[in-house]
């Protein structure tokens, strides 16, 4: 049986699939798992609420998962490293692997930054996918500056997760590549449309399988 996605914006029809812009967004059995992730100021959060409102998914804040320890790392403006990552990693493995074995579509928040973290959570589901979102320094830290209700603080720390990403390879992981000066909704259309698209032809969502989306 294959899910339907509930989204904003959208009305469902009689059999249940949602329209988002006149097309509706069609699932496989099964559902999936998407990782949104880039460094803070990006929109991981905004952009995977959206999205999971879009796939009838649940939505899930991987900074709500970080320790005390690492909250206040952060808010002092020291960034994390690997060893402070680990532990917080291995929940998001146990949340990503719970949905899976329940068959429930999941969107996660989660910067991702170097390839073994994201090996790390495909552990809980091999056919995980990646939405990167991908934007200037400029546009990323202009985004900082005009937060007020969130632990990443500071220029520095913003360089060194630039300094520290490992941009996704296409031809060896699941990965959309959004540009972030596109609107979230548009973002999140395409995103929805790509799905479809790749359900209706039977392909999933393979290596070398990269949509580099914009507002079009």
């Amino acid at each position: 049986m294959q899910q339907q996605a509930e989204g904003v914006s959208s009305t469902a029809s009689a059999q249940g699939s949602v329209a988002l812009d006149d097309e509706s967004v069609t699932l496989p059995e099964g559902g999936v798992r998407l990782v949104v992730m880039g460094v803070s100021g990006c929109g991981k959060s905004h952009v995977g609420q959206a999205l999971a409102a879009c796939l009838g998914a649940q939505f899930i804040d991987g900074d709500d998962y970080h320790g005390e320890a690492n909250v206040a790392k952060m808010a002092r403006g020291i960034p994390l490293n690997d060893e402070d990552r680990h532990g917080w990693l291995a929940r998001l493995v146990e949340l990503i692997d719970e949905a899976r074995r329940e068959g429930r579509s999941l969107v996660l928040a989660c910067s991702s930054l170097k390839r073994r973290y994201r090996d790390q959570l495909r552990g809980g589901d091999a056919a995980l996918g990646f939405v990167f979102l991908e934007g200037t320094r400029e546009l990323l830290l202009e985004r900082l500056e005009a937060r007020t209700d969130h632990f990443f603080k500071g220029a520095a720390m913003l360089d060194d997760q630039l300094a520290t990403l490992e941009v996704p390879e296409r031809e060896t992981e699941r990965v959309y590549t959004l540009d972030i000066s596109a609107t979230p909704q548009a973002l999140v259309e395409q995103v929805c449309q790509q799905l479809t698209a790749q359900h209706a032809s039977s392909k999933a969502l393979t290596p070398g399988a990269d949509s580099r989306l914009s507002a079009g």
